[in-house]
């Protein structure tokens, strides 16, 4: 994964800042089955915030590391208890664009004053 630019970063943190935690780190750490919900909430939502619980501060810093070398992932902010995590979708991923519809006419009124 490629490192964010600060105007990157920036954005993101705009986009980030009306989310909620979509995931809680607690006392047992950063288990296998924790990494595995990272991995699906980054896979859906490519932008997440993530809770963690405890009151190391060196091992709350250590932590986003880990998670974003274990899962290609780019730390975006770390405020307090709160890490902010993105990891762009795969092409395949992404949800493909509902099929257009033909335009439909204009309804013509009964009235010639509904014209206006």
């Amino acid at each position: 994964m490629k490192p964010l630019t600060s105007a990157e970063r920036r954005a993101l943190r705009a986009q980030a800042h009306h989310l909620r935690p979509v995931i809680m780190i607690g006392d047992a750490g950063l288990t296998p089955a924790v990494l595995k919900e990272i991995d699906l909430a980054l896979t859906s939502l490519e932008l997440i915030k993530i809770r963690v619980l405890g009151e190391d501060r060196g091992r709350r810093e250590g932590l986003a590391g880990e998670i974003c070398t274990a899962l290609g992932a780019s730390p975006v902010q770390q405020i307090g208890k709160m890490l902010v995590v993105f990891r762009p979708r795969l092409e395949e991923d992404r949800p493909k664009p509902a099929p257009r519809r033909g335009r439909r006419e204009k309804r013509r009124p009964k009235r010639s004053f509904q014209n206006r």
